[in-house]
């Protein structure tokens, strides 16, 4: 990195926001698409699904390459990719033309997306610097959903829906233009890539994609769905046992051994589900149940963002005041009554007795949970390892967003049966109260298994025997011992 870490995380930050953005950004101008370009009303979610497919099945793929090409290299790539098929999109003519599209932007974007995290980790040891840095990432991605909605909101109703891609071909060539004059390569790692696990692991999350992708449109119990299902989950305890043996593997396993981390992943794969089922279940409630234009449903979600942009502001110095656990507890006790209340949501409720306060609430929660979330499943992470274990993180995070929204979208139309404003109140309702349940569990889990104050690089840094060859921690001794003095005292702090 330059001497500049200011402009280098503004640099990688605005990449991030970009590829946030456009998770949400292209949902509201879903109707003028489909009369534009004359989608089926089945073909119309492929321009969602195709960029969750090849985003979520590319994620772990995109950090490892990172780690032993450079993760400078992989960003700009990712960055240019990505804003070549948002011109290629915004230019569409046809369907197949745009599907395709969107699924350059997803793979553009699981290049880069995971070496933002492992650049800012490169630019900051552990410490109340990063921390402060990884909270600053939290609140772009979590705001970078509800700011997707206002942004296509208003540039569809003032322009053309063409622009929700255009949008991107400035900020993605400012990146582009900005990256090799602040932001260094950083160290390469070479080796043989584990091509057996990157294949394994691509598929098997493209097919747990795919499936959950089938159950919008053919149930639980549809037999494609189920064998999709099965081949996916082979794949996966597959790709497990590769990677317990690849002499470099594309998710090392090592990163699990820790408890605080292996809870942070666990509550990774529960909490953002939460949050963007608001986004999702509550889009559709402002728009239909409320009336709400485009513009007016993304302002909505303004309050939202400016508590969580204002809370992460506070949550780096309670994490090093009083640690990540019970920072992480609050913010998930708040998630848990902004979702409990709303399910309270009637056919009768209005905007500032139903919705904002939860959604205050929610803004807190997030801005709690997302930091903490981010330092724990982060810290101790070795250096050569740090482009994978980005990976994991957002994979895990994808995932709960899908597989999530998949499980609470059955429980809304479970509940909404017929038509109308009260059956969708009694729908958004019964997805609310579900998701409080999620976060209960996340709950639990921080603290059962999150205990400990995180550790620091040295942690996990790779060591050496007395012949020379490099040790992971734990191997012949503790994990710390290579930070302790050969006399035995404690090393000063």
């Amino acid at each position: 990195m330059t001497g500049r870490p200011a402009i280098v995380l503004a640099v990688v930050l605005a990449c991030q926001l970009m590829v946030g953005i456009d998770a949400t950004i292209v949902n509201i101008a879903l109707p003028e698409i489909q009369a534009r370009l004359h989608f089926t009303q089945t073909g119309l979610a492929w321009v969602f699904n195709a960029y969750t497919l090849a985003f979520g099945g590319l994620l772990l793929l995109g950090g490892r390459a990172g780690d032993l090409l450079g993760r400078r290299r992989m960003f700009a790539s990712g960055v240019l990719l990505f804003t070549a098929a948002s011109l290629v999109g915004g230019l569409a003519t046809h369907s197949w033309w745009l599907v395709a599209a969107r699924a350059l932007q997803g793979a553009g974007g699981a290049m880069a997306s995971p070496n933002v995290l492992s650049l800012i980790m490169s630019a900051y040891e552990d410490g109340p610097r990063r921390t402060r840095a990884l909270g600053v990432f939290a609140a772009v991605s979590s705001a970078s959903l509800a700011l997707g909605l206002l942004a296509g909101g208003v540039l569809t109703s003032a322009g053309s829906w063409r622009w929700v891609f255009f949008v991107n071909v400035p900020v993605g060539a400012a990146i582009l233009a900005l990256t090799p004059v602040f932001v260094r390569e950083t160290d390469r790692h070479p080796g043989r890539f584990d091509l057996a696990g990157a294949v394994t692991a691509t598929t098997g999350v493209a097919g747990l994609a795919y499936g959950v992708i089938r159950t919008a449109t053919s149930g639980w119990g549809d037999p494609v769905t189920i064998a999709v299902f099965a081949a996916a989950s082979l794949l996966l305890a597959g790709f497990t046992l590769i990677e317990a043996r690849a002499e470099q593997p594309i998710m090392p396993l090592r990163l699990f051994a820790d408890r605080r981390r292996a809870g942070a992943y666990v509550n990774t794969l529960l909490v953002p589900s939460t949050v963007f089922a608001v986004v999702y279940f509550l889009t559709r409630y402002l728009r239909e149940g409320f009336g709400y234009g485009p513009v007016a449903s993304g302002f909505a979600f303004l309050p939202m963002t400016v508590v969580l942009m204002g809370v992460v502001r506070l949550a780096g110095r309670l994490i090093t005041r009083w640690d990540a656990r019970p920072v992480m507890a609050a913010g998930i006790a708040f998630v848990t009554a902004a979702l409990l209340w709303l399910s309270r949501l009637t056919g009768g409720s209005g905007y500032l007795t139903g919705v904002l306060g939860p959604l205050v609430l929610l803004g807190a929660g997030a801005g709690l949970t997302t930091v903490s979330l981010s330092v724990t499943a982060l810290s101790g992470v070795r250096r050569e390892d740090s482009g994978a274990g980005a990976g994991v993180f957002q994979t895990l995070q994808w995932t709960s967003w899908s597989l999530g929204l998949a499980v609470l979208v059955a429980l809304y139309h479970a509940a909404a049966g017929g038509g109308g404003a009260e059956s969708m109140a009694r729908g958004t309702s019964s997805a609310f109260a579900g998701a409080s349940v999620i976060a209960v569990l996340a709950l639990l889990s921080t603290l059962a298994f999150v205990r400990g104050r995180a550790r620091d690089g040295a942690a996990d840094a790779p060591r050496e025997a007395p012949d020379g060859r490099s040790l992971p921690p734990g191997r012949g001794s503790s994990p710390d011992a290579a930070s302790r003095p050969a006399s035995g005292r404690s090393a000063p702090p």
